[in-house]
């Protein structure tokens, strides 16, 4: 395999429309029909843990103290990160947490003490730093870079190929580098990698868009100082945008290699180099990727090899995302191991990783169990991967002196897994050299929607609560909407003993969660940028939960906004996906119309005469199937008529508790 931005609130107001109005009960905006003589339907619509070497163990026989041990660690460090509050269920009431998934980092509350720009129009020789008389390239303002300090690139585009090492911040004054929040992303463009970072510590980079490098977009890496724990350490990773990197080789979109303690935040990874991967890890450690999208990254969108350990991938979104979704190990060259392998130890490829509440679409395979141990896939829902539904296999082998154990002792856990049986070569794919037996799976759903009586996977090991063959009744999988229906057998089936706390919304599980990414009923707000739209319902569709303007956007050109689709249920990427009426016609005495609606929505017809405020009166509730609904009319009378009749239909809100849709409840 390869390596691998609140809304200011608008006043209602009207806009000249000819066809459908669109009135939305939140004011967000409002359409005007024309009035017509008959009658004619209208829409109203930081801590210094110690460095954890959980890729080796010393004998076979000690596994099962040294997998304690390693989970001890991993425990301490995710208590001070306060990150994964999944494992902390046993020590935190919920009650208390003010969300299920607080992702902290170091940079938290620290801001600049001094911004030092870069721009298109700068001169290094110049140039002061200042906005007015920026440098002209990164690697002047660098020299400017303690701890503290912002390096800013205005919006533009600048060429590729840059290398900085060495930047230093603290836990309390770290070193930004990127663009300027707020504004557009600079882009670096082409150069054999866009940007590589060696040796650097309390970095925080943000706000850029990396696209068109022949090598890798962005690399991390300790300098070759394979066994220096503390070389690379405390990163941050945040909005970031890399695309269409490499040249269909071995190339990666996020290079990572000996970095320890990091976050990857709400990222882009699209179109990346068929060899290459997404994010690629060797021998990293203590890191989270979460809240983010990966479309076409590659072989793979995650690899975590060469040693890894303690790596938490959550809440992230992967379509099409090449042979392995995610590689849970992988092959790597001896030399290349963090910490540096030892005679004498049992080595993996990877340790202690955790995949827990990400949507996966498409792929060859969601996940690949490649040489790793300890491990644990949780809470996904998976969606028609198209060769296998995981795959479990072994790479590299002992030899050279160095032994490696089998890949194995890892779990399967209250997954979603919804596939079509005649798309896969098999249920499973195990190769030689593995442990099979060894794995753990416990309250999945299997649904074979093609062939439900075929939806019993083959299994290497007995599952225990395990569902199959029942339809999970997910909301709208052609909408891209995977949500839970009212009545669904995924609802409380799953078990508290997976200990994931957030859903793929950042919403609680229940004490007796639902199987998948999806909990039924989600109980906390999570809305970032204020701007009415819930943040998973951005990621999903990859509009930005940090940028409240997205709200009135339209991609699709439908004429409706974002913050429309979203009350009506709809998809703001595709133009066909919209809230409209289909059909209408008025005849004998009877006006009938069809409304195309989404499940879970309610849909009430008003009617007036007159179109002033207070005179609408509610004629029909209409419910959301998911397909066109009639409504008739039949108290018309005959013509000419005596005055205009005017009729809309207002598509309700989603109910919410403390700013969450909510399913199925009254």
């Amino acid at each position: 395999m390869g390596s691998s931005q609140a809304n200011e609130k608008r006043k209602p107001r009207w806009r000249k429309n000819t066809s459908l109005g669109l009135v939305f009960p939140n004011g967000i905006w409002i359409e005007e029909a024309q009035p017509v003589r008959q009658a004619r339907p209208m829409l109203d619509c930081n801590s210094q843990g110690r460095q954890w070497r959980g890729a080796t163990r010393l004998t076979s026989r000690r596994r099962r103290a040294a997998a304690a041990e390693a989970e001890v660690v991993f425990r301490r460090w995710l208590r001070v990160l306060v990150l994964g509050l999944g494992l902390l269920a046993a020590d935190v009431s919920r009650a208390a947490l003010a969300s299920c998934l607080e992702v902290l980092t170091f940079a938290d509350g620290n801001v600049p003490d001094r911004d030092v720009y870069v721009g298109l129009a700068g001169s290094d020789s110049q140039g002061d730093g200042s906005r007015a008389r920026p440098y002209r390239t990164l690697a002047r303002a660098a020299r400017e870079a303690r701890p503290g300090v912002a390096v800013r690139l205005l919006p533009g585009t600048y060429a590729g190929g840059n290398y900085l090492e060495r930047l230093a911040g603290t836990s309390t004054a770290p070193i930004w580098l990127g663009g300027v929040p707020g504004e557009p992303r600079p882009v670096i463009v082409g150069g054999s990698g866009g940007l590589h970072l060696s040796r650097v510590r309390y970095l925080v980079v943000e706000h850029l868009e990396v696209r068109g490098a022949t090598g890798n977009g962005i690399n991390c890496d300790d300098g070759g100082e394979y066994g220096n724990g503390e070389a690379t350490r405390w990163v941050v990773f945040r909005h970031l945008a890399i695309r269409n990197i490499g040249t269909g080789g071995n190339q990666d979109a996020l290079k990572l290699s000996g970095v320890n303690d990091y976050w990857v935040l709400d990222c882009e990874f699209t179109q990346g180099s068929a060899g290459g991967s997404g994010i690629d890890q060797v021998g990293c450690h203590r890191g989270v990727i979460a809240r983010c999208r990966f479309r076409s990254p590659g072989s793979n969108a995650i690899q975590c090899k060469g040693g890894s350990a303690a790596i938490e991938i959550r809440g992230n979104h992967f379509v099409q995302a090449g042979q392995r979704a995610i590689n849970l190990g992988g092959s790597t060259g001896f030399e290349f191991f963090r910490p540096p392998l030892v005679a004498g130890q049992v080595h993996f490829e990877a340790s202690a990783i955790r995949v827990v509440a990400n949507l996966f679409e498409g792929a060859d395979t969601p996940v690949a169990f490649v040489g790793c141990t300890d491990s644990m896939v949780a809470h996904n829902t998976i969606v028609n991967p198209t060769r296998w539904l995981f795959r479990i296999l072994q790479e590299t082998v002992s030899s050279g002196g160095f032994e490696f154990g089998a890949c194995g002792d890892s779990q399967f856990l209250n997954n979603l897994v919804y596939f079509q049986r005649g798309a896969l070569n098999t249920y499973v794919n195990i190769g030689p050299n593995t442990a099979p037996g060894s794995f753990r799976f416990a309250h999945n759903l299997w649904y074979a929607h093609d062939q439900p009586a075929q939806s019993r996977p083959n299994l290497p090991a007995a599952e225990t609560g395990g569902r199959s063959g029942q339809d999970p009744l997910l909301r709208g999988v052609a909408t891209g909407d995977f949500d839970l229906l009212e009545g669904s057998p995924a609802i409380g089936a799953g078990s508290g003993a997976a200990a994931v706390s957030a859903d793929y919304r950042h919403a609680c599980y229940a004490a007796l969660p639902s199987i998948g990414a999806f909990e039924a009923v989600p109980i906390v707000p999570v809305d970032t940028d204020g701007d009415g739209l819930p943040d998973w319902w951005e990621r999903h569709f990859e509009l930005d939960p940090h940028q409240a303007a997205d709200a009135a956007q339209d991609p699709d050109q439908d004429g409706q906004s974002n913050a429309a689709e979203w009350v009506a249920g709809t998809d703001p990427r595709d133009a066909r996906s919209a809230f409209s009426v289909l059909a209408w016609n008025s005849e004998e005495g009877a006006l009938l119309f069809r409304v195309a609606t989404v499940a879970q929505r309610q849909y009430a017809v008003e009617r007036s005469g007159t179109l002033a405020a207070g005179s609408w009166e509610t004629v029909a509730t209409l419910a959301g199937t998911g397909v066109a609904v009639q409504f008739r009319e039949s108290s018309l009378p005959g013509p000419p008529l005596a005055a205009d009749r005017y009729y809309r239909v207002r598509v309700n809100p989603p109910r919410t508790v403390s700013g969450v849709e909510t399913r199925g409840q009254g």
